[in-house]
């Protein structure tokens, strides 16, 4: 089997070991990165791999998987003559985060923790919880309270124990952090673990694929945790540097109105927020974070691609949610916080993918 890639901090340097259960940096507290440098395939080189992401197996830090559930090969389907939908909801566990969660449980099936942790607002939490039943592994997945009782039935349906916290989706990553300290613990981080970044990424690299070797004048992301604007900035650089990519494209991140502390710092040209961000309810629950790990990273990708933060109000979310809907794309509400950004014509008639990350079942319509 091919050695795993080394962590390492991106702020000061220090290396983790590729079996250590150790998930942040024991200086500096902060997420990992991984020691990946890979080179894509060229596009005639796809035609007849597996139809799933892992034909993308050069750009992936693990190879021959044993818990892949097919996952990936979403469809892109044109909402304009300009603005396509890649319709990400069409996963086993109806949300793109099966992208990254295929991989962190296969890292943590081939180190053999006694158990597995992780928290999240829904999705991710239910995407670790599948992957996990998958590799046969015992999972914890701490919730905020109020968590949509879908979300929640979807989670214990895998075999995980779906843990409320009382408080929000801080408090549900503190309640994850403390278990994940545990002896003999692996912590299945969405945010502070860099393989779930290297599966997000293989979004824009079916993009790329199934566009004929380009990529979009704009990808419109949506940013809470940012892990599928990171992934994507992964992915861009890999075809780029490869000489894959002509151009690249700008990278424009959208934040709830309600929860926008990217996009505060971004319009002061801060390099992270003040973590004092106002904050309030809103539909779009799986963006709502007030204090982003990757903040710095997320700033910074968006700075070098040229691109922008998108701000939308609950409103908006709520109409962008029903026009999908209307369209024969029933989403969640956080999945229509790109659509609802660019519909009435942010764009300009520049070419834009928007994803449609989570299926409207996990939580009905906002209302």
């Amino acid at each position: 089997m091919t050695p795993l890639p080394d962590r390492y901090c991106p702020a000061d340097g220090v290396r983790i070991p590729s079996d250590s259960l150790a998930w942040r940096c024991p200086n500096c507290h902060g997420p990992l990165d991984l020691d990946f440098s890979p080179t894509p395939a060229p596009l005639k080189s796809l035609t007849g791999r597996v139809n799933s992401l892992w034909r993308y197996a050069e750009t992936l830090p693990l190879a021959s998987p044993s818990v892949s559930l097919g996952e990936g090969r979403t469809p892109l389907v044109p909402l304009t003559d300009t603005v396509s939908a890649k319709l990400d909801f069409l996963m086993p566990t109806l949300s793109f985060k099966d992208r990254g969660a295929v991989l962190l449980a296969e890292l943590a099936r081939r180190i053999g923790p006694r158990r597995v942790v992780a928290d999240s607002s829904g999705n991710a939490g239910t995407a670790i919880a599948a992957y996990c039943a998958r590799a046969g592994l015992a999972c914890t997945v701490y919730v905020p309270l109020g968590t949509s009782a879908k979300k929640l039935e979807q989670i214990e349906a895998h075999g995980a124990r779906a843990e409320e916290v009382d408080g929000g989706r801080e408090a549900a990553g503190a309640a994850a952090r403390r278990a994940a300290d545990e002896p003999d613990t692996f912590y299945a981080s969405h945010v502070h673990n860099p393989y779930f970044l290297h599966g997000t990424k293989t979004y824009v690299h079916e993009l790329w694929e199934d566009m004929g070797g380009r990529l979009p004048d704009v990808l419109v992301l949506p940013v809470g945790n940012g892990t599928l604007l990171l992934g994507a900035a992964l992915a861009v650089a890999e075809l780029y540097g490869a000489g894959l990519l002509d151009k690249r494209p700008a990278l424009w991140a959208v934040q709830a109105a309600a929860v926008a502390p990217l996009a505060e710092a971004w319009e002061r040209g801060a390099d992270e927020p003040t973590g004092t961000t106002p904050v309030a309810p809103t539909y779009a629950e799986g963006i709502a974070i007030p204090r982003p790990p990757r903040a710095r990273q997320i700033l910074r990708a968006v700075r070098d691609s040229g691109g922008t933060f998108l701000t939308v109000t609950e409103d908006r979310i709520r109409h962008a949610q029903a026009d999908l809907a209307s369209r024969g794309l029933y989403v969640e509400a956080t999945a229509a916080v790109c659509w609802a950004a660019v519909r009435e014509g942010a764009l300009a008639g520049k070419s834009a993918v928007v994803p449609l990350c989570g299926a409207g079942l996990k939580s009905g319509l906002a209302r």
